[in-house]
């Protein structure tokens, strides 16, 4: 009789092996992979705050244009797309820079937190790739304890950047430190957001969409809050429910204090550990939240490629026009105070507003493009949701039956352009049901309506540069976010750094008009509908020629 050995290094290394086995090997790996993100999201934020202080430098040359920038932020407007602006009594650019624009930054922060959460966990699951990893000498922790470790060292380098930034211009180095390790906290509060939302759902895109849509909350109820705190009356204590609200309270440059961070941290550490136990209830590959089973007969509607490209749209058209609707009832009911708020404004402001008998024409049109950039979101993310199909290799048995690629292609196109007027329309009506109700004007409803709904040409615009990207070299898609982040910053900042025109009119949403401060350009909006539709016919040819991708 013959006795084999079997040698088994694997389960012998297993036995001795902990929950956060091959964290270190997984982290290497994800640096790897992250090589051109990890530098794009940190420098890329970093430099945004060098180019906000730089354009500051150039701009301010007297107290009198401090006076004039003090009287904006310090309005119920200003703490709406700013903050609770903290000392602008006695504004100096420091704490300019870190009450007004120190916003967006942390927006910025808190999307690379949770983004990054669920590109290294749940996205990994579902691409099977996660799959091939566990089957090695894996803890079952491990995974997500890289991608938490990975978001760490990111939101740590960028604290470090702007804190550096901000100290090599002169600033107070107490108070730009304390900003940068702000901004850092954001990062982590979503991402322990993320880490509990990927064991929720199966899907990458709902896992993001759930912790986006808490991002989203949180800059409602901080603008919220902060307006009521600077009018005097109103629920403040609303910003004190927002992960962002906790880094504004902060206040660097003016309070110096650090323990609103203690906050972020708790709050970071619970979410991250709520995450942990629950991916310990759930089997790989699922969520805990099951789908609902689909009936087993599909519907006759179904039948075409454009229903289908409805279909798989359904549940985030739902979402979206859920969310704008609300936002839109909430700013909209601010409206009296905020013009209220500009009783005092400096004459350089009003006149930025329109004057002071278009006061309320300027915020409706702001408004307008506050939602065009929010619907282009939603447009950018449905051409990545078509990368997602490929790369799950959803798409090639669509393509196996009759569905060309043009047509596959053009209806999720369609689709989505469908879908980006009926969120204007969602969003206006929301707002001028709000506005109506805070002023007792009737006629507001239909202003809105229209000056939401003169946008879509610009998204449709970003719509079918975003699906051109995708058809032609899916890789360079994540470029279409500049264009969004280029248009915020134009729109929303334009007179005050001083944009010149040639560069300002490089942005699809400046050519429109924001109504009813400004006519609509009906040649604009020809011509931008135009380019779109060229640019989706381009894509369509683009697609036919490219070869398919199994991964991403």
């Amino acid at each position: 009789m013959t006795t084999t050995t079997v040698n088994r290094p694997t389960s012998a290394l297993a036995s001795h092996g902990t929950t956060v086995t091959g964290t270190w090997t997984l982290l290497q790996f994800m640096l790897r992979r992250d090589r051109i993100r990890f530098p794009a999201w940190t420098l890329g934020l970093s430099l945004l705050l060098t180019y906000f202080a730089t354009a500051l430098d150039a701009i301010v040359q007297s107290p009198e244009d401090l006076e004039g920038l003090s009287g904006f932020s310090g309005s119920p407007a200003g703490a709406l797309f700013g903050g609770p602006g903290f000392g602008f009594d006695d504004l100096t650019i420091e704490r300019f820079l870190a009450g007004q624009y120190g916003l967006y930054v942390a927006i910025g922060a808190g999307l690379m937190g949770l983004l990054t959460v669920v590109r290294h966990t749940r996205a990994e699951e579902r691409t099977g790739r996660a799959e091939l990893i566990r089957a090695n000498v894996v803890g079952r922790y491990a995974q997500l304890t890289a991608a938490l470790t990975l978001t760490a060292v990111m939101a740590v380098l960028v604290a470090m950047l702007i804190g550096a930034m901000m100290i090599g211009r002169g600033f107070d180095a107490g108070g730009s430190l304390l900003f940068g390790v702000s901004i850092g906290a954001v990062a982590l509060a979503f991402a322990g957001i993320a880490t509990v939302t990927v064991q929720l759902s199966e899907y990458p895109r709902a896992a993001s969409g759930m912790a986006g849509a808490a991002l989203g909350a949180a800059f409602v109820l901080r603008g919220l809050g902060d307006m009521a705190a600077v009018q005097g009356s109103g629920p403040s204590w609303l910003s004190w429910l927002s992960p962002i609200g906790w880094s504004q309270q902060t206040a660097p440059f003016v309070h110096d204090r650090w323990w609103p961070l203690v906050i972020s941290l708790t709050f970071a550490t619970a979410t991250a550990t709520a995450g942990y136990a629950l991916s310990a209830r759930r089997d790989f590959g699922a969520g805990l939240v099951p789908p609902r089973p689909g009936a087993p007969r599909a519907a006759a509607w179904l039948a075409s490629s454009f229903a289908l490209a409805f279909r798989l749209q359904r549940a985030s058209l739902i979402g979206w026009s859920a969310a704008l609707l609300v936002a839109g009832l909430a700013y909209g009911s601010f409206i009296q105070p905020l013009l209220d708020g500009f009783a005092d404004a400096p004459d350089d402001l009003i006149a930025i507003m329109g004057g002071s008998d278009n006061l309320l024409a300027g915020y409706l049109g702001m408004m307008g493009l506050t939602m065009a950039l929010t619907v282009g979101v939603y447009a950018v993310l449905a051409v990545q949701a078509l990368r997602a199909e490929e790369a799950d290799g959803r798409l090639e048995p669509v393509l196996a039956t009759a569905v060309s690629r043009p047509q596959w292609i053009g209806s999720h196109a369609a689709v989505t352009a469908v879908g980006v007027p009926w969120l204007l329309l969602v969003s206006g009506f929301g707002m001028g049901i709000g506005a109506a109700a805070s002023t007792g004007d009737g006629t507001l409803i239909g202003e809105l309506l229209l000056g939401h709904l003169a946008h879509t040409p610009a998204v449709w615009l970003v719509l079918a540069t975003a699906t051109l990207l995708y058809a032609a070299a899916p890789r360079t898609l994540p470029a279409i976010w500049v264009v969004l982040g280029y248009g915020l910053i134009a729109g929303y900042f334009a007179p005050i750094l001083d944009i010149p025109d040639t560069a300002l009119h490089l942005s699809p949403f400046e050519h429109i008009g924001e109504y009813p401060l400004q006519d609509v350009n009906v040649v604009a909006v020809l011509v931008l509908t135009l380019l779109a539709g060229l640019l989706v016919q381009t894509a369509v040819a683009a697609f036919r020629r490219r070869d398919l991708v199994s991964s991403a």
